[in-house]
């Protein structure tokens, strides 16, 4: 039996880097044929998976202005329009913030939403982390965790890019809740610090203070693993506890990573084109006051931990809370997103993975219409808007509407549960599938009245 692989396609690839369109079996004639079950047998030989869908998060923590982005008013008054200008974008009728050229040049690869209503006014992540708004409740990720578990055995299928924040809220990817600790998201960055990160991840990443791993070698995990192993063999009437099992996924996940490349590799984007790289733009890894570091690299990272067999990756990218300064900071913050935004997005469809990995872009809540006396805008729950793209759905649109100062919606209304329901749609979950939690209670990911979006999936 002869194996071809065409190691210079990309397209479809599996988490081992194998693509299935390029793996072929020699057989016919010459072994005398072979069956389906036989072809599949040893393809499952030789490594190679079914594809796995995939989402890529980017949380904007602060609650973004949704009017000075993607829901321009430029017939109202100066002291709600702002001082941006919109432009046209390559999709007719729809238009966008004039600092946001990249994205407008690939519209019809987007999809806005400019009508989320159900907006809570605190700074809650978990808005945009979790389908559920009850106390621990499970992220999203938590859920695709628990229902599909790994693509791959040495990549946990809920990843963090999420740093740590002095605005506590701002810095959590969502809990594992009643799914269990085991399915909360595996945090691959630490709060930055370049003198740790220039001793623990020198060869993992370029940008030392971008992505911090464990200070854990695999020397010292063997001797950990050992030590408990010696501590097991007196725990025979503990071996039924939830805790017990919940330390040993612990382990396992925790070895599977060390013992393999495939993370460290993805997490390393010198591997990448450089031409690609800098596509995504040169990030500013110092933190953003009380928030997160403006990291563009990590988008890029993100696709690379997709591609390696991540399920879901979530991160959050800078400060979004301008209650003064709006548009100043905009100038700013508007094309380092615009730039890794249009990048990431341009890869996925580069690469083939545009209908298998989904991105949303968005925060808490939208922001107030009239600009206040700090050239600011103040919390503003009762609109807030989103970005999507890939994931096989209906670009090129513009789902809702608000009225002519972008302070309250007037067609299409869109809750949270919906955006999640769709994107658990698109990684192929059925949002309303049934999961006992640890307690035997019956629970679903999202309400039995809340679907996915039609006009995306539909």
């Amino acid at each position: 039996m002869l194996t071809l692989l065409n190691r210079a396609a990309r397209r479809s690839r599996f988490c081992d880097g194998v693509s299935r369109r390029d793996f072929l079996i020699i057989g016919g004639s010459l072994a005398g044929g072979l069956s389906l079950p036989s072809l599949l047998r040893a393809e499952a030989k030789q490594g190679v998976r079914s594809s796995h869908k995939a989402l890529i998060n980017i949380f904007l923590p602060g609650g973004p202005p949704h009017q000075d982005m993607w829901d321009m008013k430029p017939e109202a008054p100066a002291e709600i329009r702002g001082e941006f200008k919109p432009i046209s974008t390559k999709v007719p009728g729809i238009q966008v913030c004039e600092l946001f050229p990249k994205i407008a040049a690939m519209m019809d690869k987007f999809a806005v939403i400019r009508s989320i209503v159900d907006s809570r006014g605190p700074h809650f992540a978990d808005q945009c982390m979790s389908p559920g708004l009850l106390p621990n409740a499970p992220s999203l990720g938590a859920w695709v965790s628990r229902i599909q578990g790994p693509a791959c055995p040495d990549v946990p299928p809920n990843l963090s890019l999420f740093y740590r924040t002095s605005h506590a809220p701002w810095g959590s990817p969502g809990v594992g809740g009643f799914l269990g600790a085991s399915h909360a998201a595996y945090g691959l960055v630490d709060k930055y610090d370049p003198g740790f990160a220039a001793k623990t991840t020198k060869d993992l990443a370029p940008d030392p203070g971008q992505l911090v791993l464990h200070d854990v070698t695999l020397d010292r995990l063997k001797g950990r693993l050992g030590l408990l192993r010696k501590l097991d063999e007196h725990r025979s009437a503990m071996d039924s506890s939830p805790l017990t099992k919940t330390r040993d996924q612990f382990v396992e996940q925790a070895w599977n990573i060390l013992a393999s490349s495939r993370l460290v590799d993805a997490l390393d984007i010198s591997k990448e084109d450089p031409k690609i790289v800098e596509r995504y733009g040169k990030g500013v890894p110092e933190y953003n006051a009380d928030s997160a570091p403006r990291v563009t690299e990590n988008f890029l990272v993100a696709r690379r931990l997709v591609e390696a067999g991540a399920r879901v990756v979530s991160l959050n990218f800078s400060r979004w809370d301008w209650h003064g300064a709006n548009f100043a900071q905009g100038r700013t913050e508007f094309p380092l997103l615009d730039k890794a935004v249009s990048a990431l997005v341009q890869d996925l469809y580069d690469r083939g993975l545009a209908q298998d990995v989904s991105v949303v872009v968005w925060g808490e809540f939208g922001r107030t219409p009239t600009i206040n006396k700090d050239a600011g805008r103040d919390h503003w729950p009762r609109v807030n808007s989103a970005l999507l793209a890939g994931g096989g759905m209906r670009t090129g649109q513009v789902i809702g509407a608000t009225d002519k100062q972008a302070g309250e919606v007037i067609d299409r209304p869109v809750k949270f549960g919906e955006i999640h329901a769709t994107l658990l749609h698109n990684l192929g979950i059925d949002p309303h599938q049934a999961i006992p939690d640890a307690e035997g209670r019956i629970q679903r990911p999202v309400l039995a009245e809340t679907n996915p979006i039609p006009e995306l999936v539909g």
